[in-house]
């Protein structure tokens, strides 16, 4: 099987401000991006996956600091997987997360359920976007947030 390609950044910047740090951080993790070692991120190769490294290499060196966007793929098959299986655990984390707010939902007062229902449908509309390789948990995760809808349409 033919290894996929992916989008790297590899990036520097200066301890101080610590703000453009925090900042690129966070928008790393918005993205999904595997962390593949020190100041080297990657995920896989589209069109926005690159556009988004584009853009935060531009920050960072607005930042004073260094950003360079690879397009490359891992040596090997279990290398890929390794990247992978770490992208997926992430994302099965934040399903589960969403999982179990959906059951404290599930028990809560109509009201409450439908501002929980508002809010774990944008959640899992974040997870989503940046779940390249979904793990069991996101069917879960979205039939247990449409649950939430059941009760209220039972009692109409």
């Amino acid at each position: 099987m033919t290894r996929r390609q992916w989008v790297l950044l590899s990036y520097r910047l200066p301890r101080e401000p610590s703000t453009p740090r925090i900042t690129v951080w966070r928008q790393l993790e918005r993205l999904g991006a595997a962390r593949l070692g020190d100041g080297l991120v990657g995920l896989p190769a589209d069109a926005r996956t690159r556009e988004q490294f584009d853009w935060l290499a531009t920050g960072i060196r607005q930042a004073d600091g260094t950003a360079t966007v690879w397009l490359g793929a891992p040596a090997t098959r279990e290398d890929e997987d390794a990247i992978i299986d770490g992208l997926r655990t992430a994302r099965a984390a934040e399903y589960d997360a969403i999982l179990d707010k959906a059951a404290t939902a599930a028990g809560a007062a109509d009201d409450e359920r439908t501002r929980a229902l508002r809010r774990l449908r944008e959640d899992l509309r974040k997870v989503v976007r940046r779940d390249f390789f979904p793990p069991p948990q996101r069917d879960q995760a979205h039939a247990a947030v449409e649950a939430l809808v059941e009760p209220a349409t039972r009692r109409r």
